[in-house]
């Protein structure tokens, strides 16, 4: 898989733009502040729906504009396809594929995948969980694009239960009359349905990332090793907000196929009976205090956090190693032996390795991590990189170079 041409209109600081892009590497060069990781994070759109610096997609709106298109021509075997997505303020976000008829947005995933790296990314290791639960929501999507819509509507569920319990919340310490005493009773009743719901929708995400750090444990420890000489056994273990699962899973929780995966019928449960026990806590705090929301990635290095504890080259080794390893899960790495994992969509089928993307990642890099990383991201069908200046790119990385200046982009000769 990889991406043949890029098309943007009124996408960031570009007014329009047009790139052909090659197999292999192909480099965007400019200094800081020309609109070279606008291009790479326009591609890393079209594959995620999402952005790897903001959080919302109003700032990928060129200013003065009220929308935005991104469209992507991407080359799978001998097939291609053009995926377009228009960004709209205030609006839902339309697409299309190869011109046809408007379809949802998410539609889309899973016609391009990609794998990107970026500084933003040391945050996975130093900052607060919800970078680490978005990490494996996205990875999850990119391997299974339904679980877009399961984590949609889990996320809807919350913002509904989590209104209904403040309202609870401010029934009980209303209390007195027999009206706010039947409001209240109203208000648990209906509780009751959106605990079943959430429990519902939380156990199929909890299974599928228990399934996910299964899979990537042995990549992350063996990535860790190639790209860092530090001493230290790179770890990752995933940690719940269930108490029955607060020290990890239990043997009990598999399937009993030999997989070691956790059964979402006993995830379901365990997830009622802990909303149950929280219920009092809730309603106290008016916040959902249970469920995969709270939950976390946890990196350890040598058997000590590396949150606090990994100096910062161990940090960025750590970053590093979590997105090659998804990388090789992904497929994209044909030097993997390792089984692809029994959640894999059939439905992608051959042809569907990532597209790797190294967003400014080089200049934070000593000479020997930027060899070794160079070595290691060879195999990718594709490869996007960003630099400020040439000589930041190794030397092993050869292929296609394009000089970017504000509003344009220049292919070199």
């Amino acid at each position: 898989m990889y991406v043949s041409h890029l098309s943007l209109l009124d996408f960031r600081s570009y007014a329009s733009a047009d790139v052909e892009l090659d197999p292999g590497v192909n480099a965007f060069v400019g200094r800081n502040g020309r609109g070279k990781t606008n291009l790479v994070e326009a591609i890393g759109y079209v594959a995620t729906l999402g952005s790897h610096r903001v959080a919302t997609d109003a700032p990928l709106i060129r200013s003065g504009a009220d929308r935005a298109v991104v469209r992507t021509r991407i080359v799978r075997g001998d097939r291609a396809s053009t995926v377009e997505l228009e960004i709209t303020q205030g609006k839902a976000n339309r697409a299309r594929i190869n011109r046809g008829q408007a379809v949802r947005a998410r539609d889309v995933l899973g016609v391009l995948r990609t794998v990107l790296f970026a500084p933003e990314d040391l945050a996975l290791v130093k900052a607060e969980p919800d970078g680490r639960r978005r990490f494996m929501d996205q990875l999850l999507v990119l391997m299974m694009p339904r679980v877009s819509a399961v984590l949609s509507d889990y996320e809807r569920v919350l913002r509904q239960r989590s209104a209904l319990l403040k309202s609870a919340r401010a029934s009980r310490r209303a209390g007195g009359s027999a009206r706010a005493e039947s409001a209240a009773a109203a208000e648990l009743a209906t509780l009751d349905v959106w605990d079943a719901r959430l429990a519902e929708l939380g156990a199929e995400i909890l299974s599928l990332r228990i399934q996910l750090v299964d899979a990537l444990r042995p990549a992350v420890a063996a990535a860790y090793e190639q790209v860092s000489d530090a001493d230290g056994h790179a770890e990752i273990s995933y940690r719940s907000s269930l108490p029955a699962l607060s020290a990890g899973y239990t043997p009990e929780l598999s399937t009993g196929s030999g997989d070691n995966f956790a059964d979402v019928g006993q995830l379901r449960d365990l997830l009622l009976d802990a909303l149950v026990t929280a219920r009092p806590q809730e309603l106290d705090r008016g916040v959902s205090l249970v469920g995969p929301h709270r939950d976390d990635l946890v990196l350890t290095l040598g058997g000590l956090p590396a949150k606090g504890y990994a100096s910062h080259g161990e940090s960025w080794s750590f970053a590093l190693a979590l997105r090659l390893a998804s990388f090789r899960l992904l497929g994209g790495d044909p030097q993997n032996s390792a089984d692809s994992p029994a959640f894999w969509d059939p439905e992608l089928g051959t042809d569907a390795d990532p597209v790797l993307i190294l967003d400014d990642v080089f200049a934070e890099l000593d000479v020997r991590r930027r060899q070794r990383l160079a070595d290691l991201v060879l195999p990718a069908r594709q490869v996007l990189v960003t630099a400020a200046v040439p000589e930041d790119i190794p030397a092993a990385l050869e292929g296609v170079r394009f000089h970017v200046e504000p509003g344009t982009v220049t292919r070199d000769r």
